[in-house]
Order: C-alpha cells, then sequence, then structure tokens
C-alpha cells in the first residue's frame, strides 16, 4: 500500500472540503478550449459565459446593452501597474459598475452589480483547479482558482507536506512568480491562500510573509488548535457569507507616501480573523445600542494587533448599515497627535468609508459639520467639547439618534458627568450613542468604564496577540541592584551597633541585620521591563 502523499493528495483534499462550503467542482482542462466543454481560450482567466449570466439574474432591470458595457469595464485593463488595475476592479465589485443605456426619455444612467451581497446564495461559487494560463510565452497553472460568478477571486498555491525541501513559503515564492507572469490574473485576485495541506496562510496581493496570517476560528467564538490549518481557514474564512462578507467590508488600499523617496506605495490590507469578528460583533452591538440605553461598549484589542483598522471596518460597515439611515460618525480622542494619526489612517482609506473625513480643530468647526441631516466622519478631541465659559452648559449640537460617537484610548476624560467633558459632550449629543476602543485593558476596580460604554464587546488579549505573532513577546528580566552605603553614613551604623547593651547586643544586631537584609531585598528586586 503506497502511504506517501502527494501534491496531488493535498488539492483534492482542499477540493472536498471546499465542496462541503457548497462550492461546485470543475476541472480545469474540462473547461479548457480544447477540452471536452470548452468555456474559455488559454489566454482567457474569465468565464465570460457565467459572468454575463450573473449580471442578467442579479441585475434584471438593466438592458442587454447594459450588461454587455458593464461585462467590457471588467475585462478591460487600464494601466500596466498590476495594484492599481486590481484597486480598480475592487471599486466595480463595491461600490458597481457605472452604465449609461437608451430609453424612450432619454439617456439613463445606473449602476450593474457584479455580486448580490443580500443574497449570497444567489451567486455561482465554483473551485476550479489545474485551470492553464497563458501569457507573453508564459504557461502556468495555478492549483486551486475560487470563482464567483466567473470572476476568480481567490487563488490556492499548495505544496506537499511530506516534501521536507518545501514549506509554506514555497507556495509564497511560487505566488510572486505568477505575479509576474500571468498578471492577468491578478487584476481580479481579492484573496491569496498559501498551504501545504496543514499550515495555511492568507493575505493579498501586496501582503509580504508577515501579512500572510492563519485563520483561527470557524465560529468566531473559539481558536481551534486541534484542527489543520487549511481547514479552518476553507470553512471560516473561504465559506461563502464570509468570504463576501470580506470582499465587501473588510479589504482596504492604504496609499502611502515615501517621506525619503517622496514615492507613493499602495498596500492592499484584508482583516484578520480577530478584526473581522470584532467588527462584526461591534457593528451588532451599536445596533441595539441605538434602540436602548446608548452604550455599545468596549473593544479591547492589545496594542500592535492592528487596533486602528479595525476601527476603519468598523466605521466602513456601520454607515451602510440600513437601521442607522446613514449615520453621523465621531472619531473622538484625548489628545491632538492620537488624532492626526487616526484620522490619516481613516483618510488613507477613504473608499471603503465611501466618503472623506473631516477633521474639526475648533468648536465652530464641530458645530458647522454637525448641522447636516445624516452622514459625515469627523475627527476632534474630547477637549473641544468644552462651554466657553466655565459652568456654562454646553449647547445643543444634534438631537439625532444616528450619531455614533467612537472613542479611541480616552477613558479617564470620559468620566466626569458633573462638569467635565464627559457631561458637555451628552449635553451636546443627548441621544447619541457611545463605543470605546483600547488596546490597554480595565482595571478590576474601574467601575466607569464599563458604566459609559457597556461591557466587553470582544477581547484580543496580549497572549493570543504573541501566539498569533501579530505583537511581539515581553520579557520581563529580573536584575539585583548592588546596595551600598555611602562612606559617610557608615559611621553612624558602626557607632549604633557600639552603643548596644551587652544584654540585647545579639538580639538587636540580629534584628538590625534583618532589617537591612530586607530594605536590599526591596531595592534589589527592581525589574527592568525590556521589550524585544
Amino acid at each position: 500500500m503506497n502511504s506517501i502523499i502527494t501534491e496531488s493528495d493535498v488539492e483534492e483534499a482542499c477540493l472536498a472540503m471546499l465542496e462541503k462550503q457548497g462550492y461546485t467542482i470543475l476541472s480545469g482542462p474540462d473547461i479548457a478550449e480544447d477540452g471536452p466543454h470548452p468555456e474559455r481560450t488559454y489566454h482567457e482567466v474569465v468565464l465570460v459565459a457565467r459572468l454575463r449570466n450573473a449580471l442578467t439574474k442579479i441585475n434584471p432591470s438593466l438592458p442587454k446593452e447594459a450588461l454587455e458595457e458593464a461585462i467590457k469595464k471588467v475585462i478591460r485593463t487600464d494601466s500596466q501597474h498590476l495594484v492599481l488595475n486590481n484597486q480598480h476592479f475592487h471599486k466595480f465589485v463595491t461600490d458597481g459598475i457605472p452604465v449609461e443605456y437608451n430609453t424612450k426619455d432619454g439617456v439613463k444612467h445606473n449602476i450593474a452589480w457584479l455580486f448580490d451581497f443580500n443574497n449570497v446564495e444567489n451567486n455561482e461559487f465554483l473551485a476550479i483547479n489545474q485551470f492553464t494560463i497563458l501569457e507573453d510565452r508564459n504557461n502556468r497553472r495555478p492549483d486551486i482558482l475560487l470563482f464567483v460568478n466567473g470572476l476568480p477571486l481567490v487563488i490556492f498555491e499548495l505544496k506537499n507536506i511530506a516534501d521536507e525541501a518545501t514549506t509554506v513559503w514555497s507556495a509564497f515564492n511560487q505566488i510572486e512568480t505568477y505575479k509576474e507572469q500571468i498578471p492577468s490574473l491578478f487584476r481580479f485576485n481579492e484573496l491569496v491562500v498559501i498551504s501545504d495541506g496543514l499550515e495555511a496562510r492568507a493575505g493579498t496581493i501586496t501582503s509580504d510573509k508577515e501579512r500572510f496570517i492563519p485563520w483561527k476560528t470557524v465560529s468566531g467564538k473559539h481558536i481551534l488548535k486541534n484542527a489543520p490549518q487549511v481547514q479552518v481557514l476553507i470553512e471560516g474564512m473561504l465559506n461563502k457569507q464570509v468570504l463576501m462578507d470580506l470582499i465587501r467590508h473588510f479589504i482596504v488600499f492604504e496609499a502611502e507616501k515615501s517621506k525619503k523617496e517622496g514615492t507613493v506605495t499602495i498596500s492592499k490590507k484584508v482583516a484578520a480573523y480577530h478584526q473581522y469578528h470584532a467588527v462584526n460583533k461591534a457593528v451588532k452591538s451599536t445596533i441595539k445600542a441605538i434602540t436602548s440605553d446608548q452604550r455599545a461598549g468596549v473593544v479591547w484589542h492589545t496594542q500592535g494587533s492592528g487596533k486602528s483598522l479595525i476601527m476603519v471596518f468598523y466605521a466602513g460597515k456601520l454607515v451602510l448599515q440600513p437601521e442607522l439611515e446613514n449615520p453621523t460618525l465621531i472619531l473622538l480622542t484625548d489628545r491632538n497627535d492620537l488624532d492626526d494619526q487616526l484620522f490619516g489612517t481613516f483618510s488613507r482609506c477613504h473608499e471603503l468609508l465611501r466618503q472623506k473625513p473631516e477633521q474639526a480643530d475648533s468648536r465652530e468647526k464641530i458645530k458647522e459639520l454637525l448641522k447636516v441631516s445624516s452622514g459625515g466622519i469627523i475627527f476632534t478631541t474630547i477637549q473641544k467639547f468644552m462651554p466657553e465659559e466655565r459652568g456654562k452648559q454646553y449647547p445643543l449640537l444634534s438631537n439625532r439618534k444616528n450619531i455614533v460617537v467612537i472613542v479611541d484610548e480616552a477613558h479617564r476624560s470620559q468620566y466626569d458627568f458633573i462638569d467635565g467633558f464627559a457631561k458637555h459632550l451628552r449635553d451636546a449629543l443627548p441621544h447619541a450613542s457611545f463605543i470605546g476602543f483600547t488596546g490597554t485593558p480595565i482595571e478590576k476596580a474601574d467601575k466607569s468604564t464599563p458604566a459609559v460604554f457597556g461591557n466587553y464587546v470582544d477581547v484580543y488579549d496580549i497572549t493570543q496577540a504573541v501566539e498569533d505573532g501579530t505583537t511581539v513577546k515581553i520579557f520581563y528580566e529580573s536584575r539585583l541592584a548592588k546596595l551600598e552605603l555611602k562612606p559617610e553614613e557608615r559611621p553612624h551604623i558602626d557607632k549604633y551597633f557600639e552603643d548596644i547593651t551587652e544584654q540585647e547586643e545579639q538580639e538587636q544586631k540580629e534584628k538590625l541585620k534583618s532589617k537591612w537584609a530586607r530594605l536590599e531585598k526591596v531595592v534589589g528586586s527592581h525589574n527592568r521591563l525590556r521589550r524585544i
């Protein structure tokens, strides 16, 4: 009996798991131009007939010419830059494709949607293995591609765990080669998965090795440590509901300018498992808070785990919730530098937010920005909510219920309901709901934070963050500090010993020795914190 595991075995196991998630399994050679059921040429990466059928089903009110225009826009490449092409396509995915067509009343403008996000089962999900692609004399065959409505959104590259010469990073290197040799495939790519059959990691087309991370939960409630990572990733990340949710709400393109070279680098980022589940819990608790006690809770994710991006994903998804009727979001800090940092992150991710955030640097600016009837993402510091005259009541700015105040690391400044910022903030926004985000845990003795914000919505502590590799370990190194007396102090102690009476000498000396030993122990137990 042959017990050797091959790469083909790993591939078949992944396909079986995907089939359990509701994907239809197809063989690449079967649907190739020379196969028994041809659907494409080797130069095509989109299954155009399936895309056309999906658009017709999802957009029943649009005429044929409008759908054909949408298909041309999707397939057409506007740039030679791989990431820009990908970003352009992603905008079509999340915002729809603008189309125009003639009617008896003239030219009409509308939106064609590539996917049905409201009814996920209304989309077609395929998993196709050995999908040969010919491009610029390169012949490449990715192991598995996941298609939704004929579009290749996810690529799997697999390696054999039984081969000691290959690892999951061999799959990563293969993806890097694909990006150079078959870039047309990556115009449509949303997620990249690399696996050796047990270990599995996911990232995007711009992710380096550090940003390829495992998906560790299926339900969002429990970390699964004993199941193979590839199984958890397929069941937890690539099930239909989560995949479509991730694609629509949990991907951002951040453009950062290099200070030295002046060049702009675009990074495509997808939420990690802890970010994804925290955001969905926070959105749910916020919707509930608006109709109850206005306390949406506290999200505690330890420092270094991507808290700022969690807040971006949260804001981006919250603004689309129909229950909130186009809410106004106020991002509140208690320091100008934190306000600037957070505003910078949100500004770089404004496409996900579907609006540009604004920064209020004065009381007058806050009043102006809150005059709107709905919408808006406003950044400010809590100190702006102080009356011009001490002891006076802060004026009412809005009595709308669909205002959400998102507080970042500002717990202490939120507590004074007598004559402090907390009171003035609620005088200005009496029906707003509040949610807190923090990188440090709430102390057990702290009764104020839960009173203001509510209980924990989600917790991602330092232990789990270190285990996941999202933050570095913290080591406490104990060092003894040598206790020495100044020369001028020694005679006094010697004299003290000399003066002790004969009958008490032994007892007193022992007491003194014990006293100084305790002092030396206390001083010598000084711990230094060293972060590596």
